[in-house]
């Protein structure tokens, strides 16, 4: 991991707009039928938190972990989550954040465009991995769009890509203020600040 920590000892945050798109539409074909045997297996990963689930086996990890659905809000809820862990309980935290499209029939009414995770380790001191320091708060301020039209093509078409600013942020090292997308009233002012 880049950021030099132990996954095994990190709380999480999972924050999705919804759930396994390829999942929840087998479920539900199976259910158009007449047989409708879901495979437990199916119902199991059906569930909101089995990407948390499989992150806990796969790291061995038993930590917190925090789930949520915010729907297009989902990466701002799930920033805002992990930023109040750190905060509260002075200690790093991972957030995960992460779409995955629906096929049809579900594609027409939840078009998401494309499958898309971002990743970050926050936490409350400066490390030797540290990129940026962040200040996250609350402004009515239009969010921000970017002007690469691909980027801006993904962060509207894909909610967990709502954090791309800050990613384009970090990774061209600017100090800056930025607007993300949360709610339609509010959105999320983030200071960034290079380490």
């Amino acid at each position: 991991m880049a950021a030099g920590q132990d996954a095994a000892t990190l709380p999480c945050v999972f924050s999705a707009s919804g759930g396994d798109g390829e999942n929840c539409h087998a479920i539900c074909d199976m259910l158009a039928t007449d047989d409708r045997a879901i495979s437990p297996t199916r119902f199991h990963n059906s569930v909101h938190n089995a990407a948390a689930g499989y992150w806990g086996i796969a790291t061995g990890a038993m930590t917190n972990a925090s789930v949520l659905c915010a729907f297009d809000a989902s990466f701002g809820a799930g920033l805002l989550e992990a930023v109040t862990q750190v905060a509260v309980d002075d200690a790093r935290t991972l957030l995960v954040a992460c779409d995955t499209q629906y096929p049809e029939p579900l594609h027409s009414t939840r078009p998401i465009t494309d499958t898309f995770g971002i990743a970050l380790v926050l936490a409350p001191q400066r490390t030797a991995h540290s990129l940026a320091q962040i200040r996250v708060t609350l402004t009515d301020d239009p969010a921000q769009q970017l002007d690469d039209d691909a980027l801006e093509s993904l962060r509207l078409g894909i909610p967990a890509a709502r954090g791309l600013p800050l990613l384009r942020a970090i990774a061209l090292r600017q100090d800056t203020r930025l607007v993300l997308a949360y709610l339609d009233t509010q959105r999320l002012a983030v200071e960034v600040t290079l380490c």
